[in-house]
């Protein structure tokens, strides 16, 4: 017969007797623990509601804006962790990630997450961090153009520094393949599914014309009148009309859906690295899934946001809770 000891709690380690099991408590603790979904109901019960008007002022004025928010967020996660480093200016001591090439005249937001910074501090000075903002920020910005809610985990504090070379090694460019996409992602712990999820994302915003030239001219896995449709505002010649602007979702560019896969699945995917999601590959039953189930990409694509939002977050006496967000105290 087999005896299986109780699971220590945290007051049962004391200092003499750290077990494995207690050291394993301690440190998983340490980890995420720190993260919960109501870790400002006391310090700032107002961030919320007080996020949520300014990125509703802001998607008004220019609907393409929650896109440019929610990928604000992933291009942060991706590089060191949420951290809000991607915020970070350029300083005399660290080139930071704004110039990055999967950045440069691509990233913007900016000043909305100036604007929502300054609203914040206003009802709780010193509180909220910028890393935590923008990660409500990109689940507002989803439920705002039509998509799920999800409850966000918060307690993340910004970082002291930023590093272009991570964020130009991190982030998976456009003319990824499937595997590269894989293992981009893997490095951060989403799986394949999460990465196929996350995708979605591609259901809103627009792509700049450099970003899809290739495909739309010399690529043969694409219907034929989509790729007329997207050569009449993008030139073959390099150069010229790089940042003439496309929807990634053909259908419904400002209404979080769907389509994305429906149209992946009618090879019309607008860049090369959507398409290989469904190109006779791994990933194919899963694309398949999505575009006929919005119920199932909903569910997993909030599953996989909120894992993103746990990649090596900075917590406790780490980082700090930075002023401005664009500078660090």
């Amino acid at each position: 017969m087999a005896f299986s000891s109780p699971s220590p709690s945290p007051s049962s380690c004391s200092v003499p007797v750290l077990t494995l099991s207690c050291i394993l408590l301690l440190l998983v603790g340490s980890s995420n623990a720190q993260l919960s979904t109501n870790f400002y109901s006391k310090t700032c019960p107002n961030v919320f509601t007080t996020v949520k008007s300014q990125v509703q002022s802001a998607i008004n004025k220019e609907a393409r804006m929650g896109a440019s928010l929610l990928r604000l967020f992933f291009h942060d996660c991706f590089v060191n962790g949420c951290d809000g480093s991607i915020l970070l200016d350029d300083t005399s001591t660290f080139t930071g990630e704004k110039n990055a090439a999967p950045n440069q005249n691509s990233v913007r937001g900016f000043d909305v997450v100036d604007n929502i910074k300054s609203a914040v501090e206003k009802v709780c000075p010193g509180v909220v961090s910028c890393a935590d903002l923008m990660a409500i920020t990109a689940r507002d910005s989803v439920v705002i153009l039509g998509g799920p809610s999800w409850n966000v985990k918060l307690g993340r504090r910004d970082a002291r520094t930023a590093s272009q070379a991570a964020a130009n090694n991190s982030i998976p460019p456009p003319t990824s393949n499937l595997n590269n996409l894989v293992s981009f992602f893997q490095r951060v712990g989403l799986s394949s599914r999460d990465m196929v999820a996350l995708s979605g994302s591609h259901t809103i915003g627009q792509a700049r014309c450099t970003n899809f030239r290739a495909r739309i001219y010399n690529e043969t896995n694409l219907d034929s009148s989509f790729a007329q449709t997207r050569q009449t505002n993008c030139p073959r010649t390099a150069g010229s009309g790089d940042n003439n602007l496309a929807p990634l979702d053909l259908q419904s560019p400002t209404a979080f859906d769907n389509n994305y896969y429906k149209n992946l699945l009618q090879n019309r995917g607008l860049l090369h690295s959507d398409q290989q999601l469904f190109n006779g590959g791994s990933t194919d039953s899963l694309v398949r899934t999505y575009g006929s189930s919005p119920s199932t990409f909903s569910s997993d694509f909030v599953a996989a946001m909120i894992k993103m939002g746990d990649i090596q977050p900075l917590t406790g006496s780490n980082g700090e809770i930075r002023k401005n967000c664009r500078k660090i105290n």
